[in-house]
């Protein structure tokens, strides 16, 4: 597990149909499991089709999830999606 220090997630709001919310929303994924992927994830990568950043985790409720992300500085993400392990 990767230890990262504490970072900001900006998140768009709920009810924006075109923000990271929602979009995460649409693979049944929530954002505190969002956020504690982020937070501890077990690998960091470049995603080899869009070529942002991509962490690989596992929630404490034991869901293997991917979260492509931009890094807008050393402590600020935001989250573009999340899909489990599986797709």
């Amino acid at each position: 597990m990767i230890s990262l220090p504490p970072l900001h997630v900006i998140w768009d709001l709920e009810n924006d149909p075109a923000g990271n919310v929602q979009h995460i929303a649409e693979h049944g994924v929530t954002c505190g499991e969002v956020e504690e992927i982020l937070a501890q994830p077990l690998c960091l990568d470049i995603s080899r089709s869009t070529g942002r950043k991509i962490a690989i985790g596992q929630t404490s409720a034991g869901r293997g999830l991917i979260v492509v992300f931009d890094e807008i500085d050393p402590t600020t993400v935001y989250p573009i999606t999340a899909y489990d392990l599986e797709e």
